[in-house]
């Protein structure tokens, strides 16, 4: 009695008649035949990390995913993509894998260029996707989809994305609302950091809301803006918190402005006040002394001519005597 094997990869002619094989070649064909057909069909099951990914900006990471059992996928097609991205956004496609190769021509433009698969281990059941310079926008949740002719599964895989940007800057802007105002800034940070500004004993300081943009690789860009008065020590402290999963980052900037410096702006400001309330003055002063002289030249012009048409009745009158 002859034992049917497991499958096995073979090279098999495309066409062929299982006729013309004697009777054991011809029951190992059948057996060949009856395993890919059954691979072909199986029912399989995707599976990824039961933990979320953690991933630091610039370098590389595998999102793993498999199925089980190990089958063949090489015939079968990989689909990566992105879910609970903004409704704005149409395109949902990080890696595709169809009849045998890539597809990129929906992909995600973030992605270009930065996504493989394993080719030699798809025959094995390997569907883990590689993702290079890893960047602020690849935080999110990602589907790995695995589907045959008959059968599809996917699992679902987490993404946290860390980076530590630059340390807080601090500028001047400026006089402002009669004191003077400073600028902190940090770029490069994944998630939002928080700035804050304190003075020289550890007090918050009032400031606007936070300006937050983000860059062309999705890091956050952070300005925060406050307005300081002359104080004993004049110096003052950008601080910034980033919250990750265990830990608080936390990073300060001490700035120190000389009395003399806040003087000079603050007689600045008070000069340039003064120089345009004196302008004001000034002009209204012209506006008025031009309306006053135009309407004295216009009631010498309606005088002269009332005493004009009074001498021309009396001419005329004389007239009318005469004769």
């Amino acid at each position: 009695m002859l034992k049917l094997l497991p499958c096995l990869a073979v090279d098999t002619p495309d066409v062929f008649s299982l006729q013309s094989f004697p009777t054991g070649q011809r029951a190992l064909s059948q057996s060949l035949l009856n395993c890919d057909l059954h691979e072909s069909n199986q029912k399989f099951e995707v599976l990824g990390p039961t933990r979320a990914i953690v991933a630091v900006a610039g370098d590389d990471i595998i999102l793993p995913c498999y199925i089980k059992p190990n089958i063949s996928v090489e015939d079968m097609r990989v689909d990566w993509f992105r879910v609970n991205l903004p409704d704005t956004q149409s395109n949902i496609r990080v890696h595709l894998y169809q009849d045998g190769r890539d597809k990129y021509h929906d992909q995600i433009l973030s992605y270009r260029g930065r996504t493989s698969l394993f080719k030699e281990e798809l025959k094995k059941g390997n569907t883990s996707l590689k993702l290079t310079r890893v960047q602020g926008t690849d935080d999110g949740r990602y589907k790995c989809l695995v589907e045959s002719k008959t059968h599809y599964d996917d699992s679902t895989i987490q993404v946290y994305v860390r980076a530590i940007g630059s340390k807080p800057e601090v500028s001047i802007e400026g006089q402002k609302e009669g004191g003077m105002a400073l600028l902190c800034v940090t770029k490069g940070w994944f998630p939002e950091p928080e700035l804050e500004w304190l003075d020289s004993e550890g007090v918050t300081l009032s400031a606007g809301p936070s300006e937050t943009d983000r860059d062309y690789e999705g890091f956050y860009v952070v300005k925060l803006k406050t307005i300081i008065k002359e104080t004993d020590i004049n110096r003052f402290t950008c601080r910034l918190r980033q919250r990750q999963q265990h830990e608080v980052i936390k990073m300060e900037t001490e700035f120190h402005i000389p009395s003399e410096l806040i003087l000079v702006h603050t007689e600045t400001w008070k000069v340039a006040l003064a120089v345009i309330v004196s302008l004001v003055i000034v002009l209204v002063a012209i506006s008025a002394f031009s309306v006053w002289w135009w309407k004295s030249l216009y009631n010498d012009y309606s005088h002269r001519k009332l005493i004009k048409g009074f001498i021309l009745l009396n001419v005329n009158v004389l007239q009318c005597s005469l004769q």
